[in-house]
């Protein structure tokens, strides 16, 4: 594979970035190179570095190389989720004794990874509200080595300035990870705004129509990139081939869909603020969103994702979840269909009782690709009395 790439514009990228012709039969779409292991021309005689799928594959190098060039980074690693790339991140740069500032609104998975793996390990955490550089410089300790944002968050929409907490961290010594898993390398590059790694679930946008489960690491540090590849190596829980070229195929409308994904979530939110039966929106599209600035300078556009509060409480809002038809009821998000839940007693179950708990009457939107029409008269009827 080659990452010598022919444009810089983003979506001639996600077209041709990792996607060299095959050289036999001159295919144009990688191949699926479902295979475990690769004769070599004598020992230690590699045919392009390929030895064994768990070390390297060519439909996952392809992939790995298209991530690199969309965040534009210099390394690229694919997992097997967004969990597994976590996982090894955080194995790759901390040690017991070590400290990490984690957001006061995280996806729950990212949460209990920290508060019931991590923390056994002796790898200590607090929390605070990244939205605040001054917060996030509270927090710090002599100990700290990574701090950790979400922007925007999960499920608060949250919007962190990724300069300024680049700069936070980077006078502490600490790195500055950010999932970009919400906004995408299409709506927002953290590594060009200071940050030294950036993480996402290839489940959700990248992938973008509910079919594979995936996640990755992009760095722009040539070495970090060397130690996650080997930690990648090490562990080996890597993106299956069939997985990546799932993932690969979706990059190639990444702009087309996020595009249409902004648009549908903008008229969303706006009819939602309307509405009688909802208290509050909470997207960053909205100009009386707190991080709307911050998000309008480091976002081309705002995204697919929705979280809104309805007046009558948890019962409500899981009544609401309930009486939709076009939006599904299901975990997950970044797919050409709308899906809608309940944070409280779904994705964020495993955040009751702690310090990144929501609120029990809030309803998150994953705004899908389908006509506006349809989606704004499915929750017109799913908020009716």
């Amino acid at each position: 594979m080659s990452d010598t790439h022919i444009s810089q514009h983003f979506e001639t990228l996600a077209i041709h970035a990792g996607n060299t012709a095959d050289p036999l039969t001159g295919a144009v779409v990688p191949p699926i190179y479902q295979v475990s292991t690769y004769k070599q021309d004598g020992v230690g005689g590699l045919r392009g570095g390929y030895e064994y799928s768990r070390s390297a594959n060519p439909t996952r190098t392809a992939l790995e190389e298209n991530l690199a060039a969309l965040e534009g980074g210099r390394r690229g690693l694919a997992f097997a989720s967004g969990l597994a790339a976590e996982d090894c991140l955080l194995r790759t740069l901390l040690a017991p004794g070590d400290h990490v500032v984690i957001p006061n609104d995280a996806y729950g998975g990212t949460f209990r990874l920290f508060a019931k793996v991590v923390a056994r390990w002796g790898v200590e955490w607090s929390v605070a509200d990244t939205s605040d550089p001054a917060a996030v410089r509270a927090a710090l300790t002599p100990k700290t080595k990574a701090v950790w944002v979400e922007t925007p968050s999960n499920p608060l929409l949250g919007i962190t300035d990724i300069a300024a907490v680049a700069q936070v961290a980077r006078d502490a010594g600490a790195r500055l990870v950010v999932d970009n898993t919400f906004a995408t390398p299409y709506l927002q590059q953290p590594l060009g705004l200071g940050a030294d790694v950036v993480v996402h679930s290839l489940t959700k946008y990248m992938g973008g129509h509910s079919d594979v489960v995936g996640g990755a690491l992009v760095t722009g540090d040539a070495e970090l990139g060397e130690e996650l590849a080997y930690h990648q190596n090490a562990m080996g829980a890597v993106a299956g081939p069939f997985d990546s070229w799932l993932v690969l195929r979706g990059a190639k409308t990444l702009s087309v869909r996020m595009d249409r994904h902004s648009e549908n979530a903008t008229k969303v939110a706006d009819m939602l603020g309307r509405h009688a039966r909802v208290t509050s929106v909470l997207y960053p599209g909205l100009p009386e969103h707190p991080g709307h600035e911050v998000a309008a300078k480091q976002m081309r556009s705002f995204g697919g994702m929705v979280s809104f509060r309805v007046e009558g409480g948890e019962e409500a809002a899981v009544e609401v979840c309930n009486r939709a038809k076009v939006f599904t009821l299901g975990e997950s998000l970044g797919g050409v269909e709308s899906l809608i839940e309940h944070p409280g007693r779904m994705t964020h179950a495993s955040v009751v009782g702690s310090a990144l708990e929501v609120p029990a009457d809030l309803v998150r939107l994953s705004v899908g690709i389908e006509n506006i029409e349809d989606l704004l008269e499915d929750l017109q009827q799913a908020l009716a009395r």
